[in-house]
């Protein structure tokens, strides 16, 4: 399904399938909070929410120092009620349907409830608390419900219908033409043509699935919130210092005394990667890994089970075999079996190339005269061993070359090489957290032409990961400016210490810049055509080629300096870097597509009622000989991409599809000879991060390209050759 952002129509649903609660692991009763949110309200002083007021703000930015957990039902209702009322005005309207006054409505309809939604869904991903999760939980069936009654009012599909059938006679523009075409497919989608019986079914379910996915993310994040390991002196000198800082940190914030390792990546993973112990390792993995599969009232297995079943049930009712044919019929793939089939195409060169990496870790372990077999707790401590040994690398010393500072000018550095842009932060625009920075950025021409928000560190309130988000979109239609947001969960050092990055965490930072550039350099008509409004395994194309750069000695050069002695990284530690980047990837990619695999394969299934959740995951694996040592990167109770919204599900395989465009697109600059190649970094804008949904996927590709996508540069840069077959 594509990302498409209708104003005030699909924005909901797209909200909802798309945003996660933030993390933290009190529950509440339903709606108690909610309730109570309510009466404050009808009892404050104050007679004006902010949330329905005109935002005199620098640039409209959300006056987030002025919003308090009371305003939102308030401000839903009213912004629902006005919304309907606008919806009902143009699905009524006696006119003859044109594309002004029933399209170009649409466009400009529910501005109220869009500019609500966006605030309250970042703040519940980014600065969430139990009133927060009340308020969701309560409002995302109803915004739900909202969509639905929108997406099967017959009435205005008839106008929408009307017009699209009449498309070869109206005089379009090439936008408009792509407008009624993306609205007209969406409305069908989205059960458009169902009657009768099926009509409210189609609309009970997409209400049930809502709280459904708010339920799983919930879930997951109190499990993951729960757990804590507490660390010992002699646990603490064994570890490097930046694991011992975020682990006092981590207990702060918990109010918890000394040092804890926690479940957020940023804390797991390093301490996996580190930790000599090795039972704690294991304990660590195994709650990383059960997340969500504890048999307590945060078990998610029953929760899959509904969603499927679910799923299932509504793209049969659209006439779909299965959920995985739906989604995919909306994307460039086209189809689940073209999805698998490029999986599989990955897929055995990457287990050969794991098999090796096992071999080499198993050898570690000999070396190291230990007699135990290779674990899943095992994998991540002994490969940091193997890559010290090969590469001569030294975590702690890579680290110290990549200040958050530092790296951040980098992105800025590149986006101003590509696309002659600037960034410029400002101290005036108000932000939800006192982390969140805040930059404008500025055209060519010297015009600030959108607002870039950084919300770089991990905290309670806040959900696990990376990721793009924005509280505007661009907008060609009032001339509005994108404010995008990008959230990652840095451990936040000691105050007066650098924040020190690892070569990954500044891979994520360029990935999630490369989608927040996708927003801010958009350049529409439409607000449903910007930015991130395109294919699904197409979204990710943008993202993963800003990571590229990153990587580019004329990049690391200017920004690797370190921290201490402001000398820049040098040539020999830089190369060891550069080849270090090809190690493990069999892991990495055997890792990814076990959740790939599993993801597809769920909704492939036609009786998810009676899945043994376990035993699915495990039978899917054994399908393809999976190594027992490395697991999925998610596993079904805790897999956010699949089942806390519909923005992954039955998708996951999109970062590889998105892989190959990548890596055969930035071999384009490659064979240029020149990374800030002019005449290609100008058909990347035209093409790629300003065009939004203007044109079908592939189509975009190749403007930029000039051909379709070959995956050899793919398989080259995971150093794996594409001649080995099935054992």
């Amino acid at each position: 399904m594509k990302n498409i952002l209708l104003p005030g129509i699909l924005i909901v649903v797209f909200l909802l399938a798309a945003c996660s609660p933030s993390d933290q692991p009190e529950a509440v009763a339903e709606n108690s909070n909610a309730q109570e949110t309510v009466q404050s309200v009808e009892k404050a002083d104050e007679p004006v929410n902010p949330l329905l007021a005109e935002w005199d703000t620098p640039y409209g930015a959300p006056p987030l120092d002025q919003i308090e957990e009371a305003h939102f039902l308030p401000a839903f209702e009213e912004a629902l009620t006005s919304h309907s009322a606008e919806i009902e005005a143009i699905a009524n309207n006696p006119d003859t349907p044109t594309f002004n006054n029933t399209l170009l409505a649409l466009e400009e309809s529910g501005r109220d409830l869009g500019r609500i939604s966006s605030v309250f869904f970042n703040l519940a991903s980014s600065a969430s608390n139990d009133e927060i999760r009340a308020i969701q939980r309560e409002i995302s069936p109803r915004l739900a419900a909202h969509g639905a009654s929108i997406t099967l009012n017959p009435e205005l599909f008839a106008r929408i219908d009307a017009l699209y059938q009449d498309r070869d006679e109206l005089i379009l523009s090439p936008q408009e033409a792509r407008l009624l075409e993306t609205t007209y497919d969406n409305f069908i989608r989205a059960g458009a043509k169902l009657e009768g019986p099926n009509r409210e079914r189609f609309a009970e379910i997409r209400t049930e699935l809502a709280g459904l996915y708010t339920r799983f993310a919930q879930n997951e994040q109190a499990d993951r919130e729960a757990w804590t390991l507490p660390l010992s002196e002699e646990d603490l000198g064994s570890l490097p210092d930046f694991i011992v800082s975020a682990a006092a940190g981590a207990a702060a914030d918990r109010e918890l005394e000394g040092h804890v390792i926690t479940l957020a990546r940023s804390s797991v993973e390093p301490f996996l990667e580190s930790s000599p112990n090795r039972e704690q390792r294991e304990q660590a993995w195994r709650a990383w890994t059960e997340r969500g599969d504890n048999g307590n009232d945060n078990d998610n297995k029953a929760t899959i089970r509904e969603i499927l079943a679910l799923r299932l049930e509504m793209a049969n009712l659209l006439d779909f075999e299965t959920f995985a044919h739906y989604r995919t019929a909306g994307t460039m793939a086209g189809t689940p079996e073209a999805a698998m089939d490029l999986m599989d195409q990955v897929w055995w060169p990457a287990r050969q190339r794991a098999l090796e990496e096992a071999a080499d870790i198993e050898a570690r372990i000999a070396a190291a005269g230990m007699d135990h077999e290779l674990e899943p707790w095992d994998w991540r401590y002994y490969t940091q061993q193997v890559r010290a040994e090969r590469y001569d690398l030294d975590e702690s010393e890579v680290k110290a070359y990549l200040q958050l500072d530092n790296m951040v000018e980098a992105m800025f550095y590149v986006a101003g090489e590509l696309f002659d842009i600037s960034f410029v932060e400002r101290k005036d625009i108000p932000t939800y957290h006192p982390d969140v920075r805040v930059w404008e950025m500025r055209n060519p021409a010297g015009e600030i032409a959108g607002l870039f928000y950084g919300d770089f560190y991990a905290r309670p309130g806040k959900r696990g990961g990376a990721w793009m988000s924005s509280f505007r979109q661009q907008n060609g239609l009032t001339g509005e400016i994108p404010q995008i947001l990008n959230n990652c969960n840095y451990n936040k050092p000691a105050p007066g210490e650098p924040t020190l990055l690892s070569f990954t965490d500044a891979v994520t930072l360029f990935h999630e810049f490369g989608h927040g550039l996708h927003g801010l350099l958009s350049n529409t008509d439409f607000p449903s055509l910007a930015g991130t409004s395109v294919d699904r395994d197409f979204v990710e194309f943008p993202a993963q080629m800003y990571e590229h750069w990153l990587s580019q000695p004329q990049v690391l050069e200017r920004f690797a300096i370190h921290h201490e002695t402001n000398e820049p990284m040098p040539p020999e530690l830089l190369e060891r870097v550069l080849n270090a980047t090809l190690f493990n990837q069999g892991f990495a990619t055997v890792e990814f597509l076990n959740s790939g695999f599993v993801d597809l394969s769920y909704h492939l299934n036609t009786d998810p009622a009676s899945l043994d959740i376990d035993g699915f995951e495990n039978e899917v694996l054994a399908s393809r000989q999976n190594l027992d040592d490395i697991p999925m990167r998610h596993r079904s109770t805790h897999f956010l991409h699949s089942f806390a919204g519909e923005g992954y599900s039955a998708g996951y395989y999109s970062y590889l599809w998105a892989g190959v465009l990548d890596n055969d697109g930035f071999a384009a600059f490659e064979e240029a000879g020149d990374i800030f190649d002019p005449e290609l970094a100008k058909k990347l804008y035209e093409s790629v991060y300003s065009a939004g949904d203007t044109q079908p996927a592939m189509d975009a590709y190749v403007g930029f390209r000039g051909r379709e996508p070959s995956v050899e540069p793919l398989l080259k840069n995971r150093g794996f050759s594409n001649t080995e077959t099935e054992d």
